[in-house]
């Protein structure tokens, strides 16, 4: 079922912990969310990981990071803050303004109530709006791609409270709101696996002073939390049917016939 998202898993993230020097082996200087996340994606495309979205909250912030995604050819829904400007052109439906004010103009006709997924209490919906602001060809980003890929904006609303939530998507042409909410909604699994790494196996309970210090402690927290969950999703593993009584069963049954057929 995600055969066109196959590794969403390198959506980008990073530690909240300052970088950390291996010569000097105290912390260096403190580097922003933006290019560290533009780094981690570069490399997961420079070794070719295959993946064909990324998702992201706003602490990640855009730009650079959406030129990049667009001349890899990958799709993206980015989450953005309350003043990002958007505009539309080439569209029956003129828009321009901040996400926000976009937002206020709205009908109930826009909004359709999707699940981004399953929780812990079930599937998690809200309500949701997509506009589609521009259609682009993919050669303008990279002259060995083609065929047309979509900009647009998503926006999320809390049931309960009304509380927005705002995206910015790139998309090839076609793709629709259920697949963008569900990329958005795949995030969510990926922040519950860091959380019981944190609290199960330690991921953040460290007291490194070195870099490699830091990297052999994640590696084999993630290691060891990998391994769990290939051990739980076997041993929770619907049991298989025993066909093979029934097999010999309707053998029997007939090299019976054959005999009286012969006689």
């Amino acid at each position: 079922m995600w055969s066109s998202i196959s590794a969403m898993k390198a959506r980008c993230w990073s530690s909240t912990r300052p970088a950390f020097s291996s010569r000097a082996r105290r912390p260096a200087e403190w580097r922003d969310n933006t290019p560290v996340a533009a780094k981690m994606i570069a490399r997961a495309i420079a070794a070719r990981v295959p993946f064909a979205w990324v998702a992201g909250d706003s602490v990640y912030g855009v730009g650079d990071i959406e030129r990049d995604l667009r001349r890899a050819g990958k799709g993206y829904v980015l989450g953005v803050a309350a003043n990002h400007w958007f505009g539309s052109w080439s569209r029956k439906r003129s828009i321009g303004g901040s996400a926000e004010e976009i937002a206020r103009t709205l009908k109930s006709v826009d909004w359709r109530r999707l699940s981004a997924g399953s929780g812990t209490k079930g599937p998690r919906w809200h309500d949701w709006a997509y506009l589609e602001l521009a259609d682009l060809d993919a050669g303008e980003f990279n002259a060995e791609r083609s065929g047309p890929w979509t900009r647009g904006l998503l926006i999320r609303r809390h049931i309960a409270d009304g509380e927005l939530a705002y995206f910015t998507t790139w998309c090839p042409a076609g793709t629709s709101i259920k697949q963008l909410v569900a990329v958005e909604g795949h995030r969510w699994a990926i922040e519950d696996s860091f959380e019981t790494a944190k609290n199960e196996f330690g991921l953040d309970h460290n007291e490194t002073r070195s870099w490699h210090g830091w990297h052999r402690h994640v590696s084999l927290v993630m290691l060891t939390f990998a391994m769990m969950a290939a051990i739980r999703r076997k041993a929770n593993a619907p049991p298989q049917k025993n066909t093979s009584r029934a097999t010999r069963t309707r053998k029997a049954s007939s090299v019976g016939r054959s005999r009286k057929s012969a006689e």
